[in-house]
């Protein structure tokens, strides 16, 4: 019935009349990649430190004052005052009671205030007081607005309000017969 004799063939078998299969071939590098040096691997870089241009206002301290510049700002802390700055990233534990005008401005944490930038994202832990000017405004489900939101695009008559000059400087005051009294801050 069965042949035990078999003349052997150029493909082994497993005992079963079921052929192995073929074993893949070791791929060739490509002739360009055999041309060009080895490189050393570049030092992994933080996924937090985008910029060496970050300023950022640390967690459990407040802070007073306005603050601009061309960088890249950070806040975890309490801050009143006016933010003019290219970025502006709230914390979860951030709050700022002020104006915030930024290119992109990205909400965790708290802001009482107006806001106005070019793209703003109010993430679901975020808590916003104040009206928004932007471009671009994207809200995730969760997230707090209480306040008027206004589009402007660069062709609009309300988008002078998106550039974002230096701060004015205050004009000097002027002599009046009024007498101001001044009482320290509590």
């Amino acid at each position: 019935m069965f042949n035990k004799n078999k003349p052997l063939d150029s493909n082994p078998s497993s005992g079963l009349g079921i052929p192995k299969p073929p074993e893949p071939a070791a791929p060739t590098p490509p002739p360009a990649a055999a041309a060009t040096p080895a490189r050393a691997p570049e030092p992994a870089r933080p996924a937090a430190a985008r910029s060496s241009s970050l300023s950022t206002l640390s967690a459990g301290v407040k802070y007073e004052g306005n603050i601009s510049g061309a960088g890249e700002l950070q806040v975890d802390g309490s801050l009143k005052g006016d933010i003019r700055v290219v970025r502006v990233v709230i914390g979860e534990g951030g709050a700022v009671e002020g104006t915030v005008h930024a290119d992109i401005l990205e909400v965790r944490g708290r802001v009482s205030g107006a806001i106005v930038a070019k793209q703003v994202k109010l993430f679901a832990t975020s808590r916003v007081e104040g009206d928004i000017t932007q471009e671009q405004l994207s809200i995730e489900q969760g997230a707090w607005f209480q306040g008027r939101c206004t589009q402007a695009k660069r062709d609009t008559p309300g988008a002078n309000m998106l550039e974002s000059p230096a701060p004015a400087e205050k004009p000097a005051p002027t002599k009046t017969d009024a007498k101001v009294e001044a009482k320290p801050a509590a």
